[in-house]
């Protein structure tokens, strides 16, 4: 544990750390997945994604391994016991910081497949890490806004095609499919400007999810239902490498799949859109008062915690 050490010195050993963790790990993840691109049949796929998996899980480890060097941080974690690697998942979660993803990978690492996340286009250009992405095969989203698909509408219906591409590899072997249904970061300015009816959470946006459930439907195991609470305040990043994420709650519960709307036409079918969207404002409903419980009892935080 360093994080005695004075901040500018915790700063500078977790983002050393964190880049050579990530230097020892792309390039070999690199190597297995060009054999992949070279060799694009489904026998050399099935030998090689358990290989690029078990890298990743690896790189994990390590992150987590720092983590644990430079961070003083108490966690309060409950329902990840009793989880099943080898099946498939598909998890959802509340967004406020891009520290969420360290702490789902961490806490679920190994505890299931590897958590896939569908990213903005952008991010394939981000050093080191947009090649890790691609070579773990993340899928890359446009996510036009309405006006430009307007203008644009050949593009309308392209991200949905990604996804099921996507989905259609995942299917081969054990997989965690990672949805945010926020579809951003919370924060005050934009809670302001959606108007969210919830007071922790943005408005929840269904179509990502119907289109990983209709497509993976009869593969995923359970929902899994991820809610984060920081009760000092979300950390960004940097603040995060300073050594200043303090506690953690984590609750995490296995829903079953709505079979009635698995195999529906979200995009096609405004009753099933319309059965969707209330499903999960009913879970953001749920979600929202959870937060605010976990957040505070009698304006105290809570008090039992776990370490992991």
């Amino acid at each position: 544990m360093l994080n005695f050490l004075p901040t500018p010195l915790v700063f500078l050993i977790a983002t050393l750390l964190m880049v050579l963790n990530a230097l020892f790990w792309v390039p070999i993840l690199l190597v297995f997945s060009s054999l992949k691109l070279i060799l694009p049949f489904k026998a050399v796929r099935l030998a090689i994604d358990p290989i690029l998996l078990s890298i990743a899980e690896a790189w994990i480890w390590g992150n987590s391994a720092w983590m644990g060097l430079t961070q003083r941080t108490t966690w309060d974690v409950q329902g990840i016991e009793g989880l099943d690697p080898h099946s498939w998942y598909m998890v959802n979660s509340n967004h406020q910081s891009w520290v969420d993803i360290l702490v789902l990978q961490h806490l679920l690492n190994r505890r299931i497949p590897l958590l896939k996340f569908f990213l903005k286009q952008q991010l394939i250009w981000v050093p080191v890490m947009g090649l890790a992405w691609w070579a773990l095969e993340f899928p890359f989203m446009r996510r036009h806004t309405e006006d430009y698909l307007k203008k644009h509408p050949e593009m309308r219906g392209k991200d949905q095609e990604t996804t099921r591409k996507a989905c259609a590899k995942y299917a081969l072997i054990p997989t965690s499919v990672m949805n945010f249904l926020e579809g951003t970061r919370f924060t005050k300015a934009k809670h302001a400007k959606q108007q969210s009816p919830y007071r922790h959470l943005l408005k929840p946006k269904a179509g990502g999810m119907a289109l990983a459930l209709n497509a993976m439907g009869d593969k995923f195991q359970a929902i899994l239902d991820v809610t984060i609470v920081y009760p000092d305040g979300p950390v960004d990043f940097w603040q995060f490498l300073k050594g200043e994420l303090k506690h953690v709650i984590v609750r995490v519960r296995p829903l079953p799949l709505p079979q009635h709307l698995v195999q529906g036409d979200y995009a096609g079918d405004p009753a099933v859109r319309e059965a969707y969207q209330k499903w999960v404002q009913q879970l953001w409903l749920e979600k929202d008062a959870q937060i605010e419980a976990l957040t505070y009892i009698e304006n105290k935080p809570l008090a039992s915690v776990a370490q992991v």
